[in-house]
């Protein structure tokens, strides 16, 4: 599974939640982030981690890969957020025949 496929599962089962999906690989000078979404006043900006195993997931995300995302949301909090609304950074984790491993609240920094 790629990177892009990840994504893609990442968003429909987030949507399937109940997540409006807002933006998605938004760009900005600090970095990438995967998906934007939505859910009633809490906007979460979501890094996607895609690997080849169940195994691999437990090393997919470390805390500099969260601080460029965290810098990132920074910039974009203008743009999806509301004065009343809550901001998180959420990653997912995706492998084949897995359930995807949703992190909330995985930057507090």
């Amino acid at each position: 599974m790629r990177g892009r496929d990840g994504e893609r599962r990442a968003a429909w089962w987030l949507w399937l939640r109940g997540w409006r999906i807002l933006d998605r690989r938004v760009r900005t000078p600090a970095g990438e982030v995967d998906l934007v979404v939505r859910k009633g006043n809490l906007v979460a900006f979501v890094e996607v981690k895609t690997r080849a195993t169940g195994a691999e997931l437990d090393f997919a995300i470390d805390e500099r890969r969260l601080a460029r995302v965290a810098a990132a949301a920074e910039i974009l909090m203008p743009r999806y957020a509301g004065p009343n609304d809550d901001i998180r950074i959420d990653v997912i984790l995706i492998a084949p025949r897995t359930r995807p491993r949703h992190i909330e609240n995985a930057w507090i920094g």
